[in-house]
Order: structure tokens, then C-alpha cells, then sequence
């Protein structure tokens, strides 16, 4: 599959799961509902995957265990993260790793990034930036440490995926790759539940369409943006899934009828597409 119809799907992927966490309340916590379906659907054909098709190496040891390590604490600080705030303050914020993403990949695995790839991501963290702010309320600083956190971990899982592919030589084995981290995510979240409520379950279960929905969507669009760093450098790849962002931000506008702040909401769509095109020009 070529490297920008996997992202395109991706992005499709990403709007539903951003739509759908908008579309539930912080009792439901369907990050909890959404690992959950995913390792109960999808995680066993994908670790047989892993187990029977991956190139095992210690390399690949150790980038599993780097970038599960690195998903559970993204999980449980997006989970912490909207715990306090709204998926608009906090969901830009975190799709602002690009720029970290770019910096290890230089760093740690001698990636070349040109000048335009490199004004394209900033451009486009610019816009995201821009939209955050329209989330902002006076209680919210609590969350801003927690999204942090997790674009933090989002550049560590990224670059060690991307890295992971040289030992994956299909989808179904990077499904699995993927899926020992969720796992490990769905116990850390499970675990934190438990700590601050005492009980295994949220308080609410959203409906099973919701549940499978969303399931589906968390994995799968993650392997097709592994997939398309067998190309492509990991921080273009993530730059280019934050269309997902501008496509959701005009849906909730045009179709859910979400007015409120839209005048500086469009003005950060305008520049994340800016820097997505430059991003795409840089690409030619």
C-alpha cells in the first residue's frame, strides 16, 4: 500500500475516534472501552503475527519493550489529560510532537530532514497551538503537564516504531508489535482506575457501535501510519496524520454546529494546512 493512501486512511480513522471521544463524557472513558476492544478483537491474530512472522532480534526486543513502555504512559497521560480538560485543549497539544519527533530522529537515528520539511512542522505545531488555545479555561493548567507528557511519549513510540519496521515485514506483524503495547496500556489504565474509583469498569459503557468503532479505529489506524514509515521519516508521517485535525474541526463547525471560538479555531486550520502543504510541496 503506498505510504499516502495508508496515511489518507488513517486520518479517516483518526476524525472517527476523535469524534467519537467528543461524543462521550469523562465517566464513560473510552480509552478504557477502546484498548479493550482492540486486544480482545485484534490482538491475538496480531501477537501470533509477531510471534510467527517478525525477524527476532535483540534490536527488535528492544524497541518492543521502548515503545510499549512509551504507549502505556502515553495512554495513561491522555487519560489524565482529559480527566481535566477537553479533547480541544488537549488533543492539539498532543499531536504537537512533530518537532521532538524530528529532533531524536536527527539524533538517535541519523534521519535528514530538509529546511522545508522542518519550517512545514513548525508551521503546522503553530496552527495546532492556535486551537489549543480555544480550549483554555482557568482550571485546565492541570491538564497541560499531561498532554505534554503524552507528545513526549508519542515521540518515543514513533521513532522506535519506525525503527521496529526493519524487522516487520508485514501489517499483520506490526498489528502485533502494536498490540503488546495497548496491552500493556490497557493494564496501566485499568490499574489507575481501580486506584482512583476502586472498580475495574468505568462508570458508564457507551454504546456497542461506540465500542467496536472506536476499537477498530485506535489499532488499525496506527498500523497504517507504521506501514507508511517504511518510506517516509517518522515526523512527516505524524505531521501529515494532523489533517485529521483540521478535517474534525470543520465537521464539528459544519455538521455538529460547534460555533463557539470558531473564528480563532479556523484561523489554526488555516495554518495547519499551510504547513501541510508546504509539508506536501517538500514531498513532491
Amino acid at each position: 500500500m503506498n505510504a499516502f493512501i495508508a496515511i489518507a486512511a488513517s486520518v479517516l480513522m483518526h476524525v472517527a475516534w476523535n469524534l467519537m471521544v467528543r461524543s462521550q463524557g469523562k465517566e464513560v472513558r473510552l480509552l478504557w472501552w477502546a484498548l479493550a476492544v482492540h486486544c480482545v478483537l485484534l490482538g491475538p491474530w496480531g501477537i501470533y503475527a509477531l510471534v510467527t512472522q517478525a525477524h527476532w532480534t535483540p534490536a527488535l526486543l528492544g524497541f518492543l519493550l521502548a515503545s510499549s513502555l512509551a504507549n502505556a504512559f502515553y495512554f495513561v497521560a491522555l487519560d489524565r489529560a482529559y480527566h481535566h480538560a477537553p479533547v480541544a485543549l488537549v488533543y492539539p497539544i498532543v499531536r504537537s510532537s512533530p518537532l521532538l519527533i524530528g529532533l531524536w530522529g536527527v539524533l538517535f537515528f541519523s534521519e535528514t530532514l530538509g529546511i522545508n520539511t522542518w519550517l512545514a512542522m513548525a508551521v503546522s505545531v503553530c496552527g495546532l497551538l492556535i486551537l489549543a488555545s480555544t480550549g483554555w479555561r482557568n482550571a485546565d493548567g492541570y491538564a497541560l503537564p499531561w498532554a505534554l507528557a503524552a507528545a513526549l511519549a508519542t515521540s518515543v513510540y514513533s521513532l522506535t516504531d519506525k525503527a521496529a519496521t526493519l524487522y516487520l515485514p508485514t501489517m499483520s506483524s506490526v498489528l502485533g508489535f502494536i498490540s503488546v503495547g495497548y496491552a500493556l496500556s490497557f493494564l496501566a489504565i485499568s490499574l489507575l482506575l481501580y486506584r482512583a474509583h476502586g472498580r475495574w469498569l468505568p462508570a458508564r459503557k457507551p454504546k456497542i457501535t461506540v465500542m467496536l468503532s472506536s476499537g477498530l479505529c485506535i489499532g488499525l489506524a496506527y498500523v497504517l501510519v507504521v506501514h507508511a514509515m517504511r518510506t517516509l521519516p517518522a515526523a512527516t508521517v505524524v505531521t501529515f496524520t494532523n489533517a485529521g485535525i483540521v478535517l474534525a474541526g470543520l465537521l464539528s463547525m459544519l455538521v455538529f454546529r460547534e460555533h463557539a471560538h470558531w473564528r480563532r479555531r479556523l484561523a489554526g486550520m488555516v495554518v495547519i494546512t499551510a504547513g501541510l502543504i508546504l509539508l506536501g510541496w517538500s514531498h513532491r
